[in-house]
């Protein structure tokens, strides 16, 4: 019989390592890059949930314990 499990395996593994059929990264994304994607998503949740009120008060906030 021949042995499948251990190509099955290998082939899971890789999948595992690429989701969506792309490759997997080299390493760590720059920050900047990592900002570009989650800015409009963020956009997006601010005018959806209507938390633009939250996100001042947030923001004020911290500017005050840093001390500006």
């Amino acid at each position: 019989m021949a042995d499948t499990a251990t190509r099955t395996t290998i082939r899971a593994e890789r999948r595992a390592h690429a989701p969506f059929g792309s490759r997997p990264s080299a390493g760590p994304r720059h920050p900047l890059v990592a900002t570009a994607m989650v800015l409009p998503l963020a956009a997006l949740l601010v005018v959806v949930f209507g938390g633009w009120d939250a996100v001042v008060t947030q923001a004020s906030s911290v500017g005050v314990m840093l001390g500006r």
